[in-house]
């Protein structure tokens, strides 16, 4: 029983108020601790939160990781402009090098906001092409990725790419492994110049044939898109039927050749002795004849098709079918132009 009345005057006590008493400070507690905050200003020892004092390289390797992870379109923007300036600087900062700048930011070819898409071009024209040369096969790659793309812009962004490319690296862009026949391939998808329906083509006529194309000619602005495409495929065309250059003889360069090691990273890389099994759209073709005769073999009578259908159209579009049938031309007499400004007249 003492029990039970010893808990219910516990149960009590927690139901009766408290009892105010006026003038005097509630007693605090032995271990009480005083959590109030009245200063007016932080000291931060040994610190600061001055970017002038960064390490430059820390700071490109931030925005090079800001550029492809952050959110915000602005940020990414701002990040490549940052990059841009500081690898066109005299001298340049680029702590990562060429191939690491690269190997980071070719996803962005496929980026979603315009503006990123540019200040990424702008960026890759700041690099060196002489680095650039050496990783073509993995631009490359990114750069047919972009140009079959859903997105009209993305594509025509992707042209911009493939023509800069064409203008610093054009000799290894139609001579890497698949450089030649899958950049085909990717022009005949935005074209719809397949080689599967070439013969529909011709034989049904111009008009009669159903066009499979990205989407670009049923939109606003379809011609001056296609008439672009032409453009950069008659630029893609009048480099690879480029003659070569004869190379002068130098007796000591052909000693070199035959009794020292090649000083080119990856010399014999056109056998493929240690790489995985390629098919013909994966082949190198590293000279002239060899693109001429794959190319008459696979794609000769699906282009000259498509082009003769596009010269009856007119406009911005005959004209540039018209650029493209003379380089094809040119290619004959063995007389390529090298540019596409002579390309397209």
């Amino acid at each position: 029983m003492g029990s039970s009345n010893k808990k219910k005057k516990e149960k009590k006590k927690d139901f009766q108020k408290a009892k105010l008493k006026v003038g005097k400070a509630k007693a605090k507690a032995a271990n009480f601790t005083d959590t109030s905050f009245k200063s007016k200003s932080i000291v931060v020892n040994q610190q600061t939160l001055a970017t002038d004092d960064i390490d430059a390289a820390e700071q490109f390797k931030h925005n090079l990781s800001l550029a492809v992870t952050a959110k915000s379109d602005n940020q990414r923007r701002d990040a490549l402009s940052y990059l841009t300036n500081q690898i066109s600087a005299k001298p340049p900062n680029n702590p990562v090098g060429t191939a690491g700048v690269l190997t980071k930011l070719l996803p962005l070819v496929s980026d979603s906001t315009t503006t990123v898409r540019a200040r990424l071009l702008g960026l890759f024209k700041a690099l060196p092409p002489s680095e650039v040369r050496p990783h073509v096969e993995k631009v490359l790659m990114y750069v047919r990725g972009g140009m079959t793309h859903l997105s009209s812009d993305i594509r025509s962004d992707a042209l911009n790419l493939m023509e800069w490319l064409l203008e610093v690296a054009g000799d290894e862009v139609v001579s890497c492994p698949g450089g030649w026949l899958k950049t085909l391939n990717s022009f005949s998808s935005m074209l719809g110049w397949n080689p599967s329906v070439g013969s529909a083509l011709s034989s049904k006529g111009w008009t009669s044939a159903s066009k499979t194309t990205l989407g670009g000619a049923a939109k606003k602005g379809g011609a001056e898109a296609q008439a672009r495409q032409i453009q950069v495929l008659a630029m893609f065309l009048g480099v690879g039927f480029k003659p070569e250059s004869p190379v002068p003889y130098d007796s000591r360069a052909y000693s070199d050749n035959l009794y020292r090691f090649p000083m080119v990273p990856n010399p014999f890389a056109h056998l493929n002795l240690f790489g995985s099994p390629r098919d013909e759209d994966d082949e190198m073709y590293p000279d002239r004849s060899s693109r001429q005769r794959v190319f008459d073999i696979k794609w000769r009578a699906a282009i000259t098709t498509g082009m003769d259908g596009a010269k009856r159209e007119g406009g911005a579009v005959g004209r540039a079918a018209a650029g493209l049938d003379r380089v094809l031309n040119d290619r004959q007499k063995g007389d390529a132009p090298q540019s596409l400004d002579s390309a397209i007249g």
